[in-house]
């Protein structure tokens, strides 16, 4: 069984998506058109679980099933849309995960929704530290509940995207 853990930022973490960066690219080649730290992971000062998301974006999405065994060769077991349409998702070592891949073919409106929300947090402390202390309740709540707590952040997460989505464009 997994355990909800959520840490104190750890200064690592973005040398440690710099890493797995360069072996997605490696991997990817030519279909990578840019790749991103997104998630709780990449907000200097944000506690979160020491999972690092990358969200590569690609030229076109339907040609990632090419790449799976590569990826499963580096640690990665493929999930497919998990859930989302029009991702690609991996993740790395199961219950003990440290990585999640989100594969994007540009275009696609979650790009966005991504990035402003890790932007909107960076720009934006009284928001992050709010977003910061219910992730901590919420884990120590649900310990070994991981659909409790991400139900748990639900709202506040929906909230603070559409304001995240407003302050992105407001900058355009």
């Amino acid at each position: 069984m997994r355990k909800v853990e959520v840490t104190a930022y750890n200064a690592i973490w973005p040398s440690l998506f710099e890493i797995e960066s360069q072996q997605l690219q490696a991997i990817f080649k030519g279909e990578i058109v840019q790749i991103h730290h997104i998630g709780s992971t990449a907000v200097p000062g944000l506690s979160a679980k020491p999972i690092i998301d990358i969200m590569p974006v690609v030229k076109a999405i339907d040609r990632i099933d090419c790449f799976h065994s590569e990826m499963i060769n580096i640690g990665y077991e493929p999930k497919g849309e998990n859930g989302l349409p029009g991702r690609c998702y991996f993740q790395k070592r199961g219950d003990k995960r440290t990585h999640h891949i989100h594969v994007y073919e540009e275009g696609n409106p979650d790009i966005e929704r991504h990035l402003a929300f890790r932007d909107y947090l960076r720009k934006h402390p009284e928001a992050a530290d709010k977003y910061s202390s219910l992730k901590i309740e919420l884990a120590k709540k649900n310990p070994f509940d991981i659909e409790a707590y991400i139900k748990g952040k639900s709202e506040l997460v929906q909230e603070m995207e559409k304001k995240a989505i407003k302050w992105h464009r407001s900058l355009k």
